[in-house]
């Protein structure tokens, strides 16, 4: 993976930013099935985001596995990330998938990409941008998230310095660490709604495939299903 520069500043002004992306989920209200082995154009979800964090200049990529493990991993493993497989975890939150991908980071990083797997048109101009806002951010900001239209948009993206491995209680992904530190997060309005396009319903595959004009392939014939809760 590569690095981003701060403002373009030269190689001694480099923001080391790690990523992690959150593959462990269910998919139970597409109907149970690996969300992230969604295909656009013949190429699954999952090595779009790969390949776009790439291309953003991320330094390092950690996967968080779970449901679907088996299926996942022979589809990522060639590239030059780290897996983190919690098949064994099923019942795991999201907070601890985010405090496991986190805990197999390594090195000095001055921030953290969260990064669903979902997130279907995501791509390294959008990732870039995002980080350009986090590396401009006033003073006293340590997390910074994309709204559109006043809804919540993702990746979130945070200083390494407020993860506290020693602290379970500290959950960057937790709406209640964002409430409680309100001085300390940066809502980035924007009118890229990329940010807030993701597949959790057989609606929004709907909505994605009117948007770009083509099909979604799902994952291994599986038929998507909206009638699961």
């Amino acid at each position: 993976m590569g690095c981003i520069l701060k403002g373009g500043g030269g190689l001694y002004e480099r923001l080391t930013v790690g990523a992690v992306v959150l593959a462990a989920g269910q998919g139970s209200r597409l109907g149970s099935l690996p969300k992230s082995l969604i295909e656009i154009g013949g190429i699954p979800l999952i090595r779009r985001q790969l390949i776009a964090l790439s291309g953003a200049g991320i330094d390092q990529v950690v996967v968080v596995l779970g449901h679907f493990a088996n299926e996942i991993r022979p589809v990522i493993e060639q590239f030059p990330i780290t897996i983190v497989d919690l098949s064994e975890k099923l019942g795991s939150s999201q907070k601890i998938s985010v405090r496991e991908g986190v805990t197999a980071l390594h090195g000095k990083l001055d921030a953290i990409l969260v990064v669903p797997s979902d997130m279907p048109l995501l791509g390294g101009q959008d990732y870039t941008d995002l980080i350009r806002t986090f590396k401009n951010r006033k003073d006293g900001i340590s997390m910074v998230r994309p709204v559109v239209s006043q809804k919540p948009g993702n990746p979130v993206i945070f200083d390494y310095s407020i993860i506290d491995l020693d602290d379970a209680s500290v959950d960057p992904m937790c709406r209640v660490w964002w409430e409680h530190h309100p001085t300390e997060c940066f809502a980035w309005n924007t009118e890229n709604s990329r940010y807030v396009v993701d597949l959790d319903t057989i609606d929004d595959v709907a909505t994605v495939e009117n948007r770009l004009g083509q099909c979604l392939k799902m994952p291994n014939n599986r038929e998507a299903s909206s009638g699961v809760t």
